[in-house]
């Protein structure tokens, strides 16, 4: 059995499936020793609705990853998504101290950039430097050591809904689980399909899950834009359950068996024995109407993200294309019609980089869950910036209340 501290658990919360990925630490990176999934019942859109079944999903999933990796799993990284979500840019400057740069000198111009309002209903979740310039010297990813009398910062702050991040913490504690730190779900994807000379260039990643679509940006080797859009794979398969008149569960194995993206891709028509509502006897019915329904919607989605691409001013930063990933990705024929949509190099992302069981978490799906535990190896171990904290004074008003109590008790 592998020590506790080489062990790291990503816990992709999402709306279809819930994924918790065990990985070992080793000299190269990250073994993946085990990988527990189960149907998410509570969530919509990436929100959590009903904690209780959000919380018996998350019991299965980490039960079923501990028989395989052979260990107790007590802390995770947990995936977070949903149309709350905004990142947003921003700068800070400050002057040098003795003329070289210190780590005090980097700690208070991150500090200058993150002094921006931010609603007391949203909780920052992610502080990440973007690049420093010392002395009007631009493109510095370290400056310690360097000689100067000015430091500017600039990054990218990516916030979140309080209420949201606190049910998903919430949801872990009730499943026995610590959560060390909630991380960005498109972040955690990168860190798992994108190669080191795609995010200098300029690459964007388009995570296509159940409920929500999530994007990523990156330049120069850092993040330039994120965002979520309230829509994924559920909505497709719901117009295929509408539109066929069969139950939801029959619309998603259909969609996964006999989908493609767009019907010009078809190779042949087939007729599709489907099941129908109420007990009625299944309908026959073409592949090419299967399709017909399916591609309006990819069509919006896609459409969706590129107008997103568009409004941050972010479409000609990226000359690597576009990489999918999330369960969408899977769909035959989406990378063809996302080329069209976007008319960019296209490809689909699939976790690498890792060791152990990558044969079966070569798959987009698995892209979030292998990212989050990834970035638990790379970044867990002295993360200044992005350790997320709940505004959560509960605890002391109780600590204050039985303290009060305790007094009154011995003294009256």
């Amino acid at each position: 059995m592998a020590r506790k501290e080489d062990l790291i658990v990503g816990l992709d919360i999402g709306t279809t499936k819930i994924c918790a990925v065990v990985a070992e630490r080793n000299d190269d990176g990250v073994d993946i020793v085990g990988i527990g999934t189960h149907p998410s019942r509570g969530l919509r859109k990436g929100v959590v609705v009903d904690i209780d079944a959000t919380v018996e999903s998350i019991k299965h999933a980490v039960e079923e990853a501990e028989l395989m990796s052979d260990c107790e799993i007590s802390s995770v990284y947990a995936g977070i998504a949903g149309g709350h979500i905004r990142g947003f840019n921003s700068h800070g400057i400050v002057a040098v101290k003795d003329h070289e740069v210190s780590e005090g000198d980097v700690r208070r111009v991150i500090d200058a950039a993150k002094a921006v309002a931010i609603p007391m209903d949203r909780e920052v979740i992610h502080v990440i430097p973007q690049e420093f310039v010392v002395d009007e010297q631009d493109g510095i990813r370290e400056p310690l050591g360097m000689s100067g009398v000015r430091l500017e910062a600039k990054i990218h702050i990516v916030t979140a809904a309080v209420t949201s991040a606190q049910n998903i913490v919430k949801c872990a504690n009730k499943a026995g689980l610590n959560v060390i730190d909630i991380v960005l779900e498109p972040l955690a994807s990168a860190e798992a399909v994108l190669a080191g000379d795609e995010r200098e260039l300029g690459v964007c990643l388009i995570d296509i899950g159940g409920g929500t679509t999530d994007l990523a940006v990156f330049c120069d080797g850092s993040i330039a834009h994120t965002s979520v859009l309230a829509l994924g794979g559920n909505h497709i398969t719901n117009d295929i359950a509408v539109g066929l008149r069969t139950p939801f569960e029959e619309a998603e194995r259909t969609k996964k068996k006999f989908g493609v993206a767009s019907a010009r891709l078809l190779g042949s028509d087939d007729i599709l024995s489907v099941s129908s509502v109420g007990g009625r006897r299944p309908r026959e019915v073409s592949r090419k109407l299967l399709c017909e329904i399916i591609e309006p919607r990819v069509e919006e989605i896609l459409s969706l993200a590129r107008q997103e691409l568009m409004r941050a001013g972010m479409e000609d930063r990226i000359p690597s294309g576009i990489v999918l990933s999330g369960g969408c990705a899977a769909l035959a024929g989406i990378a063809d019609l996302t080329e069209e949509i976007f008319e960019s190099p296209v490809r689909v992302g699939q976790p690498t980089r890792v060791g152990g069981l990558q044969d079966v978490v070569r798959d987009p799906m698995y892209a979030t869950g292998v990212g989050l535990a990834l970035y638990g190896a790379n970044h867990g171990r002295g993360l200044p910036y992005s350790r997320f904290r709940i505004r959560d004074e509960s605890i002391f008003r109780r600590v204050r209340q039985r303290m009060r109590e305790w007094f009154h008790g011995e003294f009256d």
